[in-house]
């Protein structure tokens, strides 16, 4: 199953755990999120966690074993994917009533997306309209992505119990990526911080980043860059292996993760601009580059595949993702610090809950620790 968020905006990854969960609470209301799969020891524990909540056989995977990391990764993001088909399962069985989760679905969408517009339609309309309409909204329910994020400079080499250096693939990175790739569920790798070509690279080694017979590509691609010529510049590194990056993810300045990148003085505003103004130059020069590579592999894209172009960081009100929408037609906008304070879509604890909830102006400062 393909996921297409009902939704505007999207939460981004933030820090190693606190949207480690994130897909198993909301995506089943439409809603696309991103985890880190950096730390598999935590991913580990987590997948025992919800395996006791969600009453489903849970086998430890010890460190020990053969290609853990991996496949503690492999093992989170099935269980993710389960999780959220599950839950999306239960949505549609629900009333549609007041105060029911099932209407908690339609009524958190956008007033002007069609399956908004279809929900609104119910009311008022007579009894046989309005149960045909119900039954045509609830196959219509969509959950939102799991998304995973790998920032591609921590790859760290690793070593066996012995001493001796693991090959390149057992790298902290490459061991991430080939956890995901081996998942059953359809998603979006996000790679942040910068290119990696051998992380870049080892993508080729599986067939789910490629498209299909029929054209479908389980797997996608998507890279944060803070500014055009970085889009362009790993977009090409991809496009001449034959893959497609499905979104470009810009970031601003000051992100919502926290982490302050330096953009020689480069508000958001203007690197939004020239990503309006050429995205479709963008997008077909790597397309062409692409369907160039996939010919020698013996396959190809039918039709042009979609690419979005999103942005995130430093987001705080409805009208401010409006604007970014509206104004540089951008298909999504991540909202990240403002759901920390949210605990039905992330996992903070009450101390640092407390401490966020009433902090002042004063008590942010910029570290130069990322």
């Amino acid at each position: 199953m393909e996921h297409a968020s009902p939704h505007r905006f999207h939460i981004p990854v933030m820090g190693l755990g606190f949207t480690a969960e994130t897909p198993a609470k909301v995506a089943h209301f439409g809603i696309s999120s991103a985890v880190s799969i950096m730390e598999d020891h935590l991913l580990e524990r987590l997948r025992g966690i919800l395996s006791l909540q969600e009453q489903v056989p849970f086998k430890p995977i010890a460190q020990n074993e053969p290609d853990s990391r991996a496949r503690r990764i492999t093992a989170y993001l099935d269980l993710l994917h389960d999780l959220v088909l599950r839950k999306t399962a239960r949505l549609r069985s629900l009333p549609l009533a007041p105060g029911s989760p099932l209407t908690q679905y339609f009524e958190m969408l956008p007033a002007s997306a069609p399956l908004r517009v279809k929900y609104n339609s119910i009311h008022g309309a007579l009894a046989d309209d309005r149960q045909r309409i119900e039954e045509e909204l609830r196959k219509l329910i969509q959950p939102g992505a799991i998304e995973v994020n790998i920032m591609t400079k921590v790859d760290r080499t690793n070593y066996d119990v012995k001493g001796t250096e693991l090959p390149p693939e057992y790298s902290d990175a490459l061991s991430a990526l080939r956890g995901f790739a081996s998942s059953k569920t359809p998603a979006s790798i996000v790679f942040s911080a910068g290119l990696n070509p051998r992380l870049y690279s080892y993508c080729e080694k599986f067939p789910d980043f490629f498209p299909g017979v029929d054209g479908y590509q389980k797997k996608k691609i998507i890279i944060k860059v803070s500014d055009f010529r970085s889009a362009l510049v790993q977009g090409k590194f991809f496009a001449k292996k034959g893959l497609w990056v499905s979104e470009f993810r810009i970031e601003s300045g000051l992100n919502c993760g926290g982490h302050a990148f330096a953009t020689n003085g480069l508000l958001l505003g203007p690197i939004l601009e020239e990503f309006r103004v050429r995205r479709h130059d963008l997008a077909r020069e790597l397309y062409d580059i692409c369907s160039s590579a996939l010919q020698k592999k013996g396959t190809r894209y039918e039709r042009m595949p979609r690419q979005k172009i999103t942005a995130q960081g430093g987001v705080g009100t409805a009208a401010e993702n409006e604007l970014l929408i509206s104004h540089y037609g951008l298909d999504s906008v991540g909202w990240g610090s403002p759901f920390l304070l949210v605990p039905e879509a992330t996992s903070v604890d009450t101390a640092t809950l407390k401490e966020l909830a009433s902090a002042e102006p004063a008590d942010y400062y910029l570290s130069h620790a990322s």
